[in-house]
């Protein structure tokens, strides 16, 4: 069964018809091979050709009146052309020949050495390279395209990881400009894991899913993970290529989940003891009532009273652990939250005028818009300013309390100078019972922290000991 050979379409670019029929002689005269041969005499004749892509290969002569087939090549590139040009001079010219290369002819021939065998290789050649060099363009512009749209950041460093080329989801996630990062190094921006890249990329030049901490240029920790190797370039510099996967939402989804379940199950533990407390307890408060209204005895009264106040105070502190552990059952409604802060402010200014504390507040302009209970948002509020103005001294403590807005969330931070908390406390902060006052029992923040996951708040502190502590909590905006 034979197959029909589809036919090559040549375009020969040349004001001389002459030189045009002998060479499309020699093109006819190739064996095994089918052609389509097409004739162009002027330059812009052929630009309109080169520009609508109508055939496989063209062969163009060097002089084309006033322009040459070196601008036709040029221009022809401009065009983003991908069909192989041959070009074609009458005489030899080593400084044309090695322009035309360079520009992008995939050969050059001289028309008085022209023959059958000579132009069969060349065109056989061209179109063969040619057919290479789209599969490579295509799959540039491929990984061009995965590289240019993924939502992980990509990049492309020097040794010292610093930034060649990176992908805007990289701009993004760092929050500098692709031309600010041309000057960083990653290096700049760990704050957490950098030892162990530098030693995987120097013994094992390549870095798997490791963990690490960056700081964008907002400040903001960015938790990641990131995976690189180290290669070789045609130069033979070394370049790391890598990307960096965000997982700061997961590790904050985490790390609420548990907090929410270290609240539960202590909820569940607080629960069982004080029923099993409750019921001695209350045996108790019965005797001492029948002792008291049946005994007469002056000395025994007073110890029976002491009794009596004591198992009260017991049992009021049962229902306050109770009412902690409880989840916290919220009535929304839309709130302004500059509304609330000033309401949590005005609730503990007194205290903040007796120590003397020094406190800016600053506002957008516009409202802030969430759903919210804001009684019990306005509790929250209180036990962080509350906590933040005992933690400083009188006359020189300084608070400040500004809302910030962006695009998906509104941003308090509530900022004191005060003595601070060591990172080992820093991670127990939200527990019950955990306190470092003399007198607390540590359910302020473990309420807190109830209230504001019940408003789909996220929690973040950072605190400095001897410099002063930092809770920053974001809303989700309410349109």
């Amino acid at each position: 069964m034979s197959t029909t050979v589809q036919a090559t379409r040549i375009l020969i670019v040349d004001d001389d018809e002459d030189d045009f029929i002998i060479t499309s002689d020699y093109i006819k005269s190739i064996e095994g091979a089918s052609f389509e041969i097409d004739w162009c005499s002027t330059y812009a004749r052929a630009v309109e050709h080169i520009r609508t892509s109508e055939h496989d290969l063209y062969l163009v002569d060097y002089r084309l009146g006033i322009k040459t087939g070196l601008d036709l090549l040029k221009e022809a590139v401009q065009l983003n052309c991908e069909q192989p040009i041959i070009l074609l001079t009458g005489k030899g010219n080593r400084a044309v020949d090695k322009e035309a290369m360079v520009v992008g002819a995939m050969d050059y021939l001289i028309k008085s050495e022209l023959n059958t065998e000579k132009l069969e290789r060349s065109i056989r050649y061209s179109l063969e390279r040619s057919a290479s060099l789209k599969a490579l363009r295509a799959n540039e512009r491929k990984y061009r395209s995965i590289f240019e749209r993924s939502k992980d950041a990509v990049f492309i460093t020097d040794e010292a990881l610093r930034f060649k080329n990176v992908n805007g989801a990289t701009a993004e996630l760092l929050g500098y400009t692709q031309e600010e990062l041309s000057l960083l190094s990653l290096y700049e921006l760990i704050t957490e894991g950098k030892d162990s890249i530098q030693q995987s990329l120097e013994y094992a030049r390549e870095v798997d899913d490791a963990e690490i901490v960056l700081i964008n240029k907002q400040g903001e920790k960015k938790y990641c993970i990131l995976s690189a190797t180290q290669e070789i370039d045609n130069t033979g510099a070394l370049y790391v290529q890598g990307i960096i996967h965000d997982i700061t939402n997961l590790k904050r989804a985490e790390k609420a989940a548990l907090q929410a379940e270290k609240l539960a199950a202590t909820g569940r533990l607080v629960r069982t003891l004080a029923h099993e407390v409750r019921n001695p307890l209350n045996n108790i408060q019965m005797s001492v009532e029948q002792l008291i209204s049946s005994n007469k005895i002056e000395d025994d009264a007073l110890f029976l009273e002491i009794i009596q106040r004591n198992s009260k105070r017991i049992n009021d502190l049962i229902t306050e652990l109770l009412n902690s552990a409880r989840p916290t059952e919220l009535q929304f409604k839309k709130a302004i939250l500059q509304g609330v802060l000033d309401d949590s402010i005005g609730a503990a200014l007194d205290r903040i005028t007796l120590q003397h504390i020094n406190m800016r507040v600053r506002y957008p302009e516009t409202a802030c818009y969430i759903q919210a209970d804001s009684e019990k948002l306005k509790i929250a509020f209180l036990n962080i300013i509350i906590n933040a103005v005992e933690a400083m001294k009188d006359v020189q403590g300084e608070l400040t309390i500004v809302v910030n807005p962006n695009h998906a969330h509104y941003t308090v931070e509530i900022t004191d100078n005060g003595c601070g908390i060591s990172p080992e406390n820093l991670s127990k902060l939200f527990e019950p019972y955990f306190t470092s006052k003399r007198n607390g029992m540590g359910l302020g923040l473990a309420a807190t922290l109830n209230i504001l996951q019940a408003h789909k708040a996220h929690i973040d502190v950072k605190s400095r000991e001897n410099f002063g502590t930092s809770f920053l909590i974001s809303f989700p905006i309410q349109n």
